[in-house]
């Protein structure tokens, strides 16, 4: 099982940015990288994922056009930049890794075999 480690959350201010970092123990096994997160009294959702090795990217409609996710293989190191920030996004965000991904089963929570502890992001009005 992979090791996640996530950093970057915080409070910020509607329309602000905010990027999210994701250390993994091993990549060559995480096929696919993703971000959930999980706002107070609401279920764990998919927010964005990527192919380690192939670089396809999905998003959550929610976040499109808005969060970026990429990655450093050098570093073994999974992002979400956050940007336009709203109330509405603060949760706690998880970064996650599974075998593979594909469009349908990327926002599935079943899909994932690891799972990291989470960074709190706080936007306030």
């Amino acid at each position: 099982q992979v090791q996640l480690v996530e950093s970057g959350g915080g409070s910020v201010q509607a329309g602000g940015s905010l990027r999210l970092s994701c250390v993994a123990s091993e990549y060559r096994r995480s096929n696919c990288m993703a971000w959930f997160r999980r706002a107070p009294g609401k279920a764990r959702e998919g927010v964005a994922a990527m192919s380690t090795s192939g670089g396809a990217t999905y998003y959550a409609d929610s976040v499109q056009g808005r969060f970026t996710i990429s990655q450093d293989n050098a570093e073994r190191t999974v992002y979400l930049l956050m940007n336009s920030l709203k109330p509405e996004d603060t949760a706690m965000y998880y970064c996650a890794a599974s075998f593979g991904c594909n469009s349908v089963s990327w926002s599935r929570l079943i899909s994932y075999n690891s799972w990291g502890q989470g960074t709190q992001v706080t936007v306030s009005s």
